[in-house]
């Protein structure tokens, strides 16, 4: 008999001990359990998205009194998510997916400084803050930070040496024994790790769904470099149409490869195309450059030298004219001015009917009938000219057809690119 109770006994004991070591091998809810203290030092502000730009870096919308644009560029404290921009890398969508989920359904969001100031990060253009949000009006604060690492989507950037170091520092150590995401040692089932598909740049802006997040190849020439992007154009000759591109390249190319993107170059890109959320476009980035290996066929390569050619457009055609273009699910009818987003353009005669200048250039709204169009002009295409002085008069302008805020617009950017007729 007591043999039996011995024996039940230290079965006893190893259940006890299993289930001791399945609760402590349970996953932490770091995020969770790290409270939100309103009565700290720190500065907190409720904010609204304004733009998701990738996983550790949103833009909200703030009072002028924090940012006097009302819009401040926030980078996440303590984390460093792949990236989705500049260059294309492993779960960098899925981190970018993660925090846009998170955000865009949170019933309040807060952003919370590491001290008692706004600081800024080394470019001095984003604000580093800690990201508070509420996954419903009964809910506590939860900090994204820390749930980023926690779900293995970031590695830490100083982690240990801000406000919630410890915090990140355990939520990290636990994603990488649970060997999450960028920890698990599996491929991205979001990253496309093949060849890049040879394409033209038509197919990419008439089917632009089908290919997002896919890498790809194709010639154009470079018609204009601004902001660490060039936009680049393919005349068609099937549908007797221009289409556009915009590459993104960012900062640290090599002087070697920026010649390749040099205006009026022939060019061969590759790169990947993926949705941009801030301009509410496609675009290429991700291109590469390996000096040592000219061979490589993921390089940047120029093909020749060719100079851009403007293509008329009357306004009634900008503004309002459609054409139908085939696609993977078939036909599709797509604006004009979606079309030629990214490609040069002239327009002739139209009426300046506003005018507004600032240390830029100048903002034209212009008419042509009934029809409106936007016109902006940088201080190099309006050399010589004021708004007062276009205001009421007829200009020609040839410039990049873009879009902001929903708007297609014409940006001139080469020199005299507006005339004012006399």
């Amino acid at each position: 008999m007591m043999k039996r109770i011995a024996c039940c006994l230290a079965l006893a004991c190893l259940l006890l001990v299993g289930m001791r070591a399945s609760l402590a091998e349970a996953p932490v809810d770091y995020a969770g359990e790290l409270k939100l203290d309103m009565t700290s030092d720190t500065l907190k502000q409720e904010v609204t998205v304004h733009a998701f730009i990738d996983g550790d870096t949103t833009h909200f919308d703030v009072p002028a009194s924090i940012a006097a644009s009302g819009v401040l560029k926030a980078r996440y404290l303590g984390i460093n998510t792949p990236e989705t921009t500049n260059r294309v890398e492993e779960y960098g969508k899925a981190a970018a997916r993660f925090t846009q989920e998170r955000l865009s359904t949170a019933a309040s969001i807060l952003i919370e400084s590491d001290d008692g100031r706004w600081n800024l990060d080394s470019t001095g253009e984003r604000h580093l803050v800690w990201v508070w949000y509420k996954p419903d009006a009964a809910s506590d604060y939860r900090n994204l930070n820390v749930e980023i690492l926690q779900n293995g989507l970031a590695v830490g950037n100083a982690a240990a040496n801000n406000r919630y170091g410890e915090w990140c520092t355990a939520a990290l150590a636990q994603a990488k024994a649970q060997g999450l995401n960028l920890y698990s040692g599996e491929p991205d089932p979001d990253f496309d790790y093949g060849d890049a598909l040879e394409l033209t740049i038509r197919d990419l802006r008439c089917d632009p769904e089908r290919y997002d997040g896919r890498k790809v190849a194709f010639t154009g020439i470079i018609t204009m470099n601004d902001a660490q992007s060039v936009y680049m154009e393919a005349y068609d000759p099937e549908t007797d149409r221009c289409y556009g591109v915009c590459v993104y390249y960012g900062y640290g190319m090599s002087a070697p490869a920026l010649n390749v993107l040099k205006v009026g170059n022939e060019s061969r890109i590759v790169g990947t195309f993926q949705y941009h959320a801030p301009s509410d476009t496609y675009q290429v980035a991700g291109l590469s450059y390996r000096m040592m290996d000219p061979d490589d066929p993921d390089n940047i390569q120029k093909i020749g030298e060719g100079q851009p050619a403007y293509a008329p457009l009357d306004p009634e055609t900008f503004a309002r004219g459609t054409a139908e273009v085939q696609t993977g699910e078939g036909v599709r009818t797509v604006d004009c001015a979606e079309l030629a987003l990214f490609t040069t353009v002239q327009l002739q005669d139209l009426r300046v009917a506003d005018a507004a200048e600032d240390a830029a250039g100048l903002w034209l709204t212009c008419t042509a009938g009934d029809v409106q169009v936007q016109v902006r002009a940088d201080a190099a295409a309006c050399a010589g000219l004021t708004a007062d002085g276009c205001a009421g008069g007829t200009i020609d302008v040839r410039g990049i057809v873009l879009r902001q805020d929903g708007t297609y617009l014409i940006r001139a950017f080469e020199t005299d690119a507006v005339t004012l007729h006399p």
